[in-house]
């Protein structure tokens, strides 16, 4: 099928993201390849490659490119690692992620989002991305240890319970603060304790959970 956007996706990328410095070459290969329009409703495409975040329904949004960019870097996912993404969204990031590991478990508190989600993951041909419906606070112990964590709403302190599902040095990229504004930070496990970095001043919709 036909990719109409494709050369916008090209534009994106070298105007939105390598250009203010990401560099990973695999991260920018996913996301020239990874249609994003194809994760957003009909009625918003021709905003699909703009330099924002897009609503999606059920307050929930898409998050600025670049913004997603970021996030993939610093989470500095390898092929062999496993990866939990706490709020599948429309699974545009979820998305992005499949192409750097070969298996990725994705949860989604709101039902309607979680079912598009994987309707937008099949369309784009994706197959290693499992969606879960459930409180992404809680993460999925049942399935931890997880190498890599990332959480794609704000939480309103460090996400402690999600942290301890982590391996020895394994990382956790967040926005954490109030709802008007968060630092995304990177945490890396050592023992019982984390290492913790700011990054970038952000600003998400809140974690929706307990």
């Amino acid at each position: 099928m036909e990719d109409k956007f494709h050369a916008q996706r090209l534009i994106m990328v070298a105007e939105q993201i390598e250009a203010r410095g990401i560099s990973d070459e695999r991260v920018l290969k996913a996301m020239r390849d990874i249609p994003r329009h194809l994760f957003m409703p009909p009625d918003t495409w021709q905003f699909a490659y703009d330099d924002s975040p897009v609503p999606i329904g059920r307050g929930q949004t898409i998050s600025q490119p670049y913004i997603v960019a970021f996030m993939t870097a610093a989470l500095d996912v390898q092929r062999k690692h496993k990866v939990l993404e706490i709020g599948t969204g429309s699974g545009y990031q979820a998305a992005v992620l499949s192409r750097l590991c070969d298996r990725l478990d994705s949860i989604e508190t709101i039902p309607e989002l979680a079912h598009q989600a994987e309707k937008n993951l099949r369309t784009a041909g994706i197959e290693n991305v499992t969606v879960h419906t459930g409180d992404g606070n809680l993460g999925l112990p049942h399935l931890a240890p997880f190498d890599r964590i990332i959480i794609t709403a704000a939480a309103a302190r460090t996400p402690q319970r999600l942290l301890e599902q982590l391996v020895e040095g394994g990382l956790c990229v967040a926005p954490v603060g109030p709802p008007t504004f968060q630092w995304l930070k990177r945490f890396c496990r050592k023992g019982h304790t984390w290492q913790e970095e700011d990054l970038l001043p952000v600003s998400f919709v809140p974690l929706v959970g307990s």
